[in-house]
């Protein structure tokens, strides 16, 4: 009779629960989706500033090379920079949609802009030596920069294609995979990309950056308001940035007065050229380099699921399928406009909430980089705004990730999202010797890692750069792995690993090759450099047995009687979407 009765106390509670929330929800509907708020001041801030920064640090890189800044500026950088405003306005638009679909008023929009990893990988891999290849082949500056534009479009426009193939299927990668999995190699590239790499320029010029650091940090973390509650990404900008032009008119420090920019065109032209599909003369120029190309465009898309699980592990559950759709679009229209560098969804949407940001700050970033690259005027802003003041906002996004990554994810999964981490190190710690190795003094000089007398550190140079190589997904498929052996799913674990060893021997994770070439280890001659040399051969079929070994010890291991499945505690942070 009591547990009758408890019954039904119970089911009378959950119904008043229920037509509670339908209440509020009514509410929210009614009051409608408060859509701008003072947070997105904040988060305004740290999402343009992280693109206009990118797109500068592709007119550097290239300038590396010897390409010409003012091709950049009036070929390249429009139709990247239009990339980024189709695509966050779509994700602007995308907010409201949720926001209607749950009658809720906090949702925050999905961030959108340029991919970090691509912007480095297809300029140093792609880009930079197919332009002193047509350099090598007599031909003028003006000729060899055409043809490398034309070998970035193909390499853009082929990558958005294939995100609109796999993007059908990322809902149910999404729900497959647990969060430790997902979360984990967020949390490498928050640590990795997002949060040490800003340290470089913030303590190169330490009095501005560091006080920018602490006034981010305590605001925006600690919750400590400025005076008249001024928005601390501001206060940040505006504190530092001060001190640092005082520093300027120090003698004796380092600090210099930043000069304009050289090269500017405003509103650029060039760039509608790609609409006459001149480019596709070039594919067979193009074809070489699409098994760099191609591994970035499946990074992003891991990478956007990711993204979607971060979203949804902070309260926003919007569907992976349409946010890889989203990126897979802005992709496209950017490489079909002139644009070299593939867009995709940013993981800072823990932080951007944090922050308190809902849809305007997509909406300010769309308007804002679009207009700089369509009209010009992003160098100005780039060259006259000290990088130490901005990115500690970037170091708080990484930061603000990382944590959410562990909260988010069930204690006992802790481990493989520390796991996870791993690979991203190895990014890392290859990152300065190949800057070492590829500077100018020591390429003129015939000076690479083949010609260091010491073995050992010839063969852990080797070793970390193929741990690096396909480092997201590498995070990935160890964490999950790792989270699947903790519930006792073992023979799903050796699935895992059976799979990666499947991605190694193709060269998705772990190629030897630099760029993260892909390749088939066998093959006639006639393929070309796609078949990988004996050399390079024997490494990755040892990682390759490694992965299938471990996948055998593991179902092995899970015909074991004492081995049971692992029932997981109801109070874990597990997300509805994976019980």
């Amino acid at each position: 009779m009591d547990k009758e009765r408890c019954g039904y106390y119970n089911i009378v509670f959950e119904f008043h629960l229920s037509r509670r929330i339908a209440l509020n929800t009514q509410e929210n509907s009614r009051l409608g989706y408060r859509w701008a708020r003072s947070g997105d001041i904040n988060a305004f801030f740290g999402l343009m500033l992280d693109n206009i920064a990118g797109l500068i640090l592709m007119v550097a890189l290239l300038s590396g090379f010897g390409f010409p800044v003012e091709f950049v500026v009036s070929a390249m950088i429009p139709g990247t920079a239009l990339g980024v405003l189709i695509g966050d306005l779509a994700f602007f638009a995308l907010a409201f949609w949720l926001a209607k679909r749950t009658g809720r008023d906090d949702v925050t929009a999905m961030p959108l802009g340029l991919d970090t990893p691509s912007t480095f990988g297809i300029i140093l891999f792609i880009l930079g030596p197919s332009y002193l290849q047509g350099i090598g082949m007599q031909l003028s500056e003006q000729e060899a920069a055409y043809r490398t534009w034309h070998i970035g479009i193909w390499c853009i426009v082929l990558s958005g294609i294939l995100k609109f193939a796999l993007a059908p299927f990322t809902e149910i990668v999404r729900r497959a995979i647990p969060r430790a999995g997902l979360l984990g190699s967020l949390a490498a590239i928050a640590l990795v990309l997002i949060s040490f790499i800003p340290l470089m320029e913030i303590f190169r010029h330490p009095l501005p950056g560091m006080l920018a650091l602490v006034i981010v940090l305590s605001t925006l973390v600690g919750r400590i308001p400025l005076p008249g509650r001024t928005p601390g990404t501001l206060g940040a900008l505006l504190v530092a940035s001060i001190v640092f032009y005082v520093m300027c008119l120090i003698p004796g420090t380092h600090y210099e007065f930043p000069q304009a920019p050289a090269g500017i065109q405003w509103f650029p032209t060039q760039w509608l050229e790609a609409w006459q599909f001149n480019w596709l003369a070039n594919f067979d120029d193009a074809l070489p380099y699409l098994p760099i190309a191609l591994p970035f465009a499946i990074g992003t898309v891991v990478g956007g699921i990711d993204c979607t699980e971060s979203a949804a592990a902070a309260g926003d559950k919007y569907d992976t399928r349409t946010v890889i759709g989203v990126e897979a679009f802005a992709t496209l229209l950017a490489g079909f406009s002139g644009g070299v560098i593939q867009t995709t969804p940013y993981i800072g949407h823990p932080a951007y909430k944090a922050m308190g940001g809902r849809a305007a700050y997509t909406l300010g970033t769309a308007l804002l980089i679009g207009s700089a690259g369509l009209v010009g005027y992003f160098g100005w802003i780039n060259a006259y705004i000290p990088a130490a003041t901005v990115y500690p906002i970037l170091v708080f996004v990484g930061l603000e990730i990382t944590a959410q990554s562990f909260l988010a994810t069930p204690r006992r999964h802790y481990a493989a999202v520390a796991l996870a981490c791993l690979p991203a190190l190895a990014f890392l710690a290859l990152s300065f010797p190949n800057q070492m190795l590829g500077d100018a003094a020591l390429r003129d000089a015939g000076i690479e890692i083949a010609s260091l007398q010491n073995g050992l550190l010839k063969a852990n140079l080797k070793t970390v750069g193929m741990l690096s190589s396909g480092f997201i997904i590498t995070s990935l498929l160890w964490a999950w792995a790792l989270a699947k052996i903790v519930d006792r799913e073992v023979k799903q674990a050796g699935i895992v690993m059976t799979l990666a060893g499947v991605l190694t021997a193709f060269g998705i994770i772990h190629s030897p090759l630099p760029g993260n070439q892909l390749f088939v280890l066998y093959g006639p001659e006639s393929w070309g450099n796609i078949v990988l040399d004996a050399t390079n051969r024997a490494p990755v079929l040892e990682y390759v047995a490694g992965y299938f070994a471990c996948a055998i010890l593991l179902a092995v291991w899970s015909l074991r009687s004492d081995i049971s499945s692992h029932v997981p505690d109801e109070h874990d942070p597990e997300t509805a979407s994976h019980s």
